[in-house]
């Protein structure tokens, strides 16, 4: 006799982050969408002062985080639920709405996450086709039935960089049942620039199904301090509140965040840099025919070489000359690296190697 899992754990495929090593070799780690500045100089001081504090617990509401949150957003504080990376919410979500044989969506090539917090709780993972590498609005309300309990839209996607607008959103929360839960992952939306990228702020004071998703592992430089939040209906929070841990956001982590929040100079810094060396990418690889850089409105681009056997040789190029790039294969794009968009010196290697790889090609 022994413990016996649910059986459906055993359909997970286990998430497989980006690479961050080649044996002993040092590396450029572009591989997992990091920022490329690193992080405030403010957080890392406050982290650090927090040093004395860590034998205590943290404050288990997240109370000065939440408060700063709604100040920078203009939101209410206590629609605000912080978590151990958005990752966390999508979980805690995902097991408060749906179960065994109810139906998740997500799009084709959508965040591994999502699937992965689906079959959790012994739902099905729905994935709805995609039209050239965005998702698909009609192809989605098309998916919906009875069962089904959540919408998963990354906006922007990770890994494609596409983005669906304000039209296109209205759309998709028109045409599905208020109870089913739309889930809007923002990840990367302070990167977004587009006049037509749509407010998710905005939506969930308008309905009460809607539920937005923000992090700090991005643009704030703290991936590995691991915080999230999320902003919703009073209703949903409490929920969130009820099942979530009781101190599952470290004080450290609290303090950092707080601190990254109030320093703009940095947040300006890092989305200039962002959006300076995404137009060069794209000016730069626009200039040949072997690499097709997809459009992006996130902190990565997305580089198709045409065939399996080029992607792959392409990879190989570039790990022998130390450059990590994502590969593709699990998110069924294997013609394609994700590149995140690095510092100055990175990013004009990468370019160095993209040439000798074209040329080669």
């Amino acid at each position: 006799m022994k413990p016996v899992a649910h059986s459906y754990i055993s359909e997970i495929e286990n998430y497989v982050p980006g690479k961050a090593k080649i044996g002993d070799k040092k590396v450029l780690k572009l591989s997992s969408n990091e920022n490329a500045l690193g992080t405030s100089p403010k957080a890392i001081a406050a982290y650090e002062s927090h040093a004395d504090a860590i034998f205590r617990y943290a404050d288990g509401s997240c109370t000065s985080l939440r408060e700063a949150i709604a100040i920078k957003n203009k939101i209410d504080p206590e629609r605000i639920v912080c978590g151990a990376g958005s990752d966390e919410i999508i979980a805690l979500l995902t097991s408060a709405s749906a179960g065994i044989d109810d139906e998740i969506i997500y799009s084709e090539h959508g965040f591994l996450m999502y699937p992965i917090s689906a079959k959790r709780v012994g739902a099905r993972a729905v994935r709805a086709k995609e039209k050239d590498l965005k998702s698909d609005v009609e192809a989605i309300l098309a998916a919906i039935t009875s069962k089904t309990k959540i919408i998963f839209i990354a906006n922007p996607n990770n890994p494609t960089g596409s983005y669906l607008n304000k039209t296109e959103i209205d759309k998709l929360i028109k045409g599905a049942p208020k109870n089913i839960l739309i889930l809007l992952d923002h990840a990367y939306e302070e990167f977004a620039e587009e006049p037509d990228y749509p407010d998710a702020i905005e939506l969930v004071n308008k309905h009460e199904n809607i539920v937005v998703t923000r992090t700090f592992s991005k643009i704030y430089g703290l991936a590995s301090l691991r915080i999230g939040w999320c902003y919703s209906s009073n209703r949903i929070a409490d929920i969130l509140n009820k099942i979530r841990g009781p101190f599952n956001v470290g004080g450290p982590a609290q303090t950092a965040a707080i601190a990254a929040l109030r320093d703009e100079e940095f947040f300006l810094a890092s989305k200039n840099h962002n959006k300076k060396w995404r137009e060069i990418f794209f000016a730069e690889l626009s200039k040949q025919t072997k690499i097709k850089a997809h459009p992006s409105i996130a902190n990565f681009i997305l580089l198709d070489f045409g065939s399996v056997a080029a992607c792959q040789k392409a990879n190989q190029t570039l790990l022998e000359s130390g450059i990590i790039l994502r590969e593709m294969t699990a998110y069924n794009l294997e013609n394609c690296l994700r590149m995140t968009i690095g510092s100055e010196k990175e990013n004009l290697r990468v370019l160095e190697i993209l040439q000798k790889i074209c040329d080669a090609l």
